[in-house]
C-alpha cells in the first residue's frame, strides 16, 4: 500500500509540474522551455535575475509580442516587451497593478512594513503620509546634512590621496550615504567615514549582504507568496531588527524627553506616532521600518550610482575634465556649495543620468495583476496573481532606444535629444504611483559626493581597477562584485 501511494503522489506531483509548465504554451505566449525546479532561473547561481531576462527579452523580442512569459521556479511570469504596454501596467491601468507583489510578512518580520512592500489602500495611505518628507522645502532642509558630511568624505579623501595608494571607492561612498542617511532617517550622528567599523555601518552591511541561500529566498518568496506566508519565513536577520528598533526607540525617547526637534525624516514619522486616539497614527513598528526602508532604499542604490559614475569617468577622461570644470565653474558663480548651485550643475547631473542608464539602481520594476486585465487590442487576460516584470535593465541597454550602449555618453542627456524619447525609455526611479518616492533626495545626495570629490580630485585606474563590471547575482540591487580600487590625486 506504501509504495502504491507514493507512485500515485509522484504521479500527481509530475502532472502538476508539467501542467504548470504548459501555461504559456497553451495560451500561445512566446516563450522559452522551463526546466524543473527552477523554471527559466537556471542560471540563477551565476546571474542576478535581470539579465537572465535580458536574455529572454533579446531571444523574444523579434516574435512581435507586446509580452512574453517565462517561469520563475513553477510560477509563469511576464516580462513586458512593448514600452506603450509597459506605460499602461504602470501608469494609465495602475489600478489594475497597484502591487509590486514583493513578499513580506511583518508579523515575523516586523521591519518590511514599509512602503516598498505595503499593498493596497494601506499602501495608498502610507504613500500620502510619507510625500511630505521629500518635497523641495524638506531637501533643503537635509541639504545642510548632505552638505556637512561632504565636508567630512573631503577630508578623508583628502587622507587617503597622501597615502600614496589605491583607494576602495566602493567602501568609501557606502560610508558616505551611511552617515547621510544615518542622519537623515534615523537621527544618528554617524562616524563611519572615519571608523569604517563604526556599528551602524556594520549593520547595514549585515541587512544588504548578499548571500546565495538570500537571493533564492528572496526569489522563492516572492514568486509563491501563499507558500512563504503559510511557512512564515522570516526574511531580516534578527540581530538587525533589534538593532534599528533599538536605534530608534532611543532616538525617540531623547527628542521627546529633550525638545528637541531636527525637521528631518524621523521627525515627520514621530509628529504621525499613534498616540491611541484613533486618529490613524503608526505603530512604533511602523515608524521603524519607513527608517529601515529609507536606508535600504537610499544607502546602496546611491552609493553604487556615485562608485560607477566615478569607474566611467576613470575609462573618460575627458568627460572627467569637462564636468569638473563645469562643476568648478558653477562653484565660482555662487561662491560656495548651495542648494542652488548643485542643481545648476547639469553636465554633472547628465554623467549621473547615463550611470543609471548602464547600471540603473533597481534594474527590476515588479508589479503583480490585482484585478483580471485584458491586454489592450488583444484577446489576452493576465489573471489576478499574474507576476509582470519591466526590465529597467533591459531597455536602458537596448540599441533599439539607446545606440551603443556600452559607450558612456553623457550628451545622450541633452534636451535636445531626450525630445524624441518614449516616457518610459529611461525610469532609472520607476513609473507610475509607485515611482521611487525618494528619488530627489537619492540624486541630491549623489550631486553632493560627486561635486565635493570631482572639484579637487582626480580619478584614475590603477594596477587593481577592475577592467569591467561583473554583477552579484546573489545581490538584491545593482551590485557588483568586488572592490572598485582608484588611484586619486589632489588637485
Amino acid at each position: 500500500m506504501f509504495v502504491y501511494i507514493s507512485i500515485l503522489v509522484i504521479l500527481i506531483f509530475y502532472w502538476w509540474v508539467r501542467e504548470s509548465f504548459c501555461y504559456w504554451k497553451r495560451r500561445k505566449i512566446p516563450h522559452l522551455e522551463p526546466s524543473f525546479p527552477l523554471g527559466n532561473l537556471g542560471d540563477l547561481k551565476r546571474k542576478p535575475v535581470f539579465l537572465i531576462l535580458t536574455e529572454v527579452y533579446h531571444k523574444l523580442r523579434n516574435t512581435g509580442a507586446r509580452f512574453v512569459g517565462a517561469y520563475f521556479f513553477l510560477q509563469p511570469v511576464v516580462m513586458i516587451v512593448d514600452l506603450d504596454l509597459a506605460k499602461d501596467i504602470m501608469v494609465k491601468d495602475f489600478q489594475h497593478f497597484h502591487d509590486r507583489g514583493f513578499y513580506g510578512n511583518e508579523k515575523v518580520d516586523p521591519l518590511l512594513a514599509h512602503l516598498l512592500v505595503l499593498e493596497g489602500e494601506r499602501w495608498k495611505h502610507v504613500r500620502s503620509k510619507l510625500t511630505p518628507a521629500f518635497t523641495s522645502g524638506k531637501m533643503k532642509l537635509m541639504f545642510l546634512t548632505m552638505i556637512s558630511v561632504g565636508r567630512r568624505l573631503e577630508n578623508q579623501m583628502l587622507i587617503e590621496a597622501n597615502r600614496d595608494k589605491d583607494v576602495d571607492m566602493k567602501d568609501l561612498l557606502a560610508r558616505f550615504t551611511t552617515d547621510v542617511i544615518g542622519s537623515c532617517a534615523f537621527g544618528l550622528e554617524c562616524n563611519s567615514l572615519q571608523e569604517p567599523n563604526d556599528l551602524f555601518r556594520e549593520m547595514g552591511r549585515k541587512a544588504l549582504e548578499p548571500s546565495l541561500s538570500r537571493s533564492l529566498k528572496r526569489t522563492f518568496t516572492n514568486s509563491c507568496r501563499g507558500l512563504a506566508h503559510f511557512l512564515r519565513i522570516k526574511m531580516e536577520d534578527k540581530e538587525v531588527d533589534r538593532f534599528f528598533m533599538k536605534t530608534v526607540r532611543e532616538t525617540i525617547d531623547h527628542r521627546k524627553k529633550n525638545g528637541i526637534h531636527r525637521d528631518d525624516f524621523l521627525d515627520i514619522l514621530i509628529n504621525m506616532e499613534d498616540d491611541g486616539s484613533n486618529l490613524g497614527g503608526w505603530k512604533f513598528h511602523e515608524i521603524v521600518s519607513q527608517c529601515f526602508a529609507f536606508f535600504i532604499a537610499g544607502f546602496e542604490t546611491s552609493s553604487s550610482v556615485m562608485t560607477l559614475c566615478l569607474y566611467e569617468l576613470v575609462k573618460n577622461q575627458e568627460i572627467q575634465q569637462k564636468v569638473r570644470q563645469s562643476i568648478n565653474q558653477v562653484l565660482a558663480a555662487h561662491g560656495s556649495m548651495t542648494y542652488e548651485a548643485v542643481h545648476e550643475m547639469k553636465y554633472l547631473e547628465n554623467c549621473i543620468n547615463e550611470t543609471m542608464r548602464r547600471y540603473p539602481p533597481v534594474p527590476l520594476a515588479g508589479r503583480i495583476v490585482t484585478k483580471d486585465y485584458q491586454i489592450p487590442d488583444t484577446n489576452v487576460t493576465l489573471k489576478k496573481g499574474t507576476q509582470v516584470f519591466h526590465s529597467i535593465y533591459t531597455i536602458h541597454n537596448d540599441p533599439h532606444y539607446f545606440p551603443e550602449p556600452e559607450k558612456f555618453d553623457p550628451d545622450r542627456f541633452e534636451s535636445e535629444s531626450r525630445a524624441s524619447w518614449h516616457p518610459l525609455q529611461f525610469i532609472p526611479f520607476g513609473a507610475g504611483p509607485r515611482n521611487c518616492i525618494a528619488f530627489r533626495f537619492g540624486m541630491m545626495q549623489t550631486r553632493v559626493a560627486l561635486a565635493c570629490l570631482l572639484k579637487d580630485f582626480r580619478f584614475t585606474t590603477s594596477e587593481q581597477t577592475p577592467r569591467s563590471v561583473r554583477f552579484d547575482p546573489k545581490h538584491r540591487l545593482m551590485g557588483f562584485i568586488g572592490k572598485m580600487r582608484l588611484n586619486v590625486e589632489k588637485i
